[in-house]
C-alpha cells in the first residue's frame, strides 16, 4: 500500500499525543513526537539540548533567526553559532525522510506544513475544554491544577508562536487543518475510532 502520513497538532492536556499513540497502534504504524529530536540530534551530530532550546522558545522573530544563538564549544574547541532556521531545517529534513520511507503519525513539530506538498497527508488538530486540559495535565504530571494551568498557558503561547512563525498560518485555526476534534466532547477513544475510519476512507485501506 502506498505510504500515508497523519499529522496531529494539539493543545497541551488535550490528549492529542495519547490519541496519536492509540491511533498508531490501531493502524500498525509508528508515532513520532519527542523522538524526532533524538533522531535530528543523531543525524546532525548536535546535542539534543540545541533542538530542545529552539523548541522551548516562547516567541520567534526575524532577529532571532538572523542572529541565532551560541551552541557552545564543539569538538575542535571552536564556538559554533546556529540559528533557529538551521535547527528547523535539520528537523524538517528528518520529518521528510521519515515520511518518505514509511507511513506514520507525526505529533507537532509543524509537520503538516513541512509535508504540505504530500498528496497523502491528513492534518488533524486536537483541542479540549480548559477544565479537562488542566485536570489531565495535573494528573499526568502529579502537580496542582494551578501549576497545570500556568504550564498550559505557556505551552499554548509557545506552540502558537512556533507554528505561526514557520508556517505563516494560524495554530489551532480550523482552516489550517483537515479535521479538528474536541476530545472533551468526543472522548479519547471515540476520537481514535473516528480518525481510524477517516484515514481508512481517505487513504483507502
Amino acid at each position: 500500500m502506498e505510504k500515508y502520513i497523519i499529522t496531529i497538532g494539539r493543545q497541551l492536556g488535550s490528549g492529542g499525543k495519547i490519541i496519536g499513540e492509540k491511533l498508531a497502534q490501531k493502524l500498525n504504524i509508528a508515532c513520532y513526537d519527542k523522538e524526532l529530536i533524538n533522531i535530528a540530534s543523531k543525524e546532525s551530530g548536535l546535542g539534543t539540548e540545541f533542538f530542545e532550546k529552539a523548541d522551548e522558545k516562547s516567541n520567534f522573530n526575524a532577529l532571532d533567526s538572523y542572529f541565532g544563538f551560541r551552541t557552545g564549544y564543539m569538538g575542535n574547541g571552536s564556538v559554533n553559532c546556529l540559528c533557529n532556521e538551521t535547527l528547523f531545517k535539520i528537523q524538517s529534513d528528518v520529518i521528510r525522510n521519515i515520511a518518505g520511507r514509511e507511513s506514520c503519525i507525526i505529533v507537532g513539530r509543524c509537520a503538516d506544513y513541512i509535508l504540505r506538498e504530500s498528496n497523502r497527508l491528513l492534518r488533524i488538530f486536537i483541542s479540549a475544554n480548559d477544565n479537562d486540559r488542566t485536570k489531565r495535565l495535573a494528573d499526568s504530571k502529579n502537580i496542582t491544577e494551578k501549576e497545570a494551568s500556568v504550564m498550559i498557558e505557556h505551552a499554548d503561547k509557545k506552540r502558537a508562536a512556533y507554528y505561526n512563525y514557520y508556517s505563516n498560518k494560524e495554530w489551532g485555526n480550523a482552516a489550517s487543518y483537515d479535521l479538528c476534534l474536541n476530545s472533551s466532547t468526543l472522548g479519547i477513544d471515540l476520537c481514535v475510532e473516528m480518525l481510524e475510519k477517516c484515514a481508512g476512507n481517505i487513504f483507502r485501506f
